[in-house]
């Protein structure tokens, strides 16, 4: 009689295959979508810092992070140039990346959506209705929460930056607390 070779039994024998069952297994990915007023400053800053920051904790094929508008002044546009510069300072990769305007299928394709301050998070709950992700803002979690400023009108990509940054690892570490990754 043939073995089956497809069959999870045939590994658990051969502990050197096993890690390659493991690793080609298909992994559930926790969805996160950033989101503010055009997409292309605060959310587009997000969903490349913390692309880069999940890479580096080596958990980048456990999650799907994209960003998004609640408006839609600037659909079709790159990240705005002030985006780009703080992350080229900072080292972090930009994410090629267009805004576009988040829809109301988001919310049933997310597992977290994430605004900027108390604006975004009104027009998403516009947009999105009653849906299954868990809709709130970036700095919920953080130890003071607040609003993150918009530097299309401060001008201050810095703050907006430290904001975002603080913003995303307490988010990750809460997920991390959770064990949702």
């Amino acid at each position: 009689m043939r073995e089956n070779y497809n069959d999870y039994t045939f590994f658990l024998n051969r502990p050197d295959l096993t890690r390659l069952y493991e690793e080609g297994r298909s992994v559930r990915k926790v969805s996160v979508l950033f989101v503010c007023h055009g997409n292309i400053c605060r959310s587009p800053m997000a969903e490349s810092y913390f692309t880069w920051l999940v890479g580096r904790k080596g958990l980048a094929q456990r999650f799907a992070i994209s960003s998004a508008a609640t408006h839609p002044d600037e659909l079709g546009n790159p990240p705005h140039r002030g985006t780009r510069e703080k992350l080229a300072e900072e080292g972090i990769p930009l994410i090629a990346h267009r805004a576009r305007l988040l829809e109301r299928a988001d919310g049933e394709r997310c597992d977290f959506i994430l605004g900027m301050d108390a604006e975004n998070l009104r027009h998403m709950h516009r947009i999105l209705g009653d849906c299954r992700a868990k809709v709130g803002l970036l700095l919920d979690d953080a130890p003071h929460p607040r609003a993150i400023a918009d530097p299309w009108y401060t001008g201050d990509f810095d703050a907006t930056f430290a904001d975002v940054a603080e913003g995303c690892r307490t988010f990750l570490e809460k997920l991390q607390r959770e064990k949702l990754v």
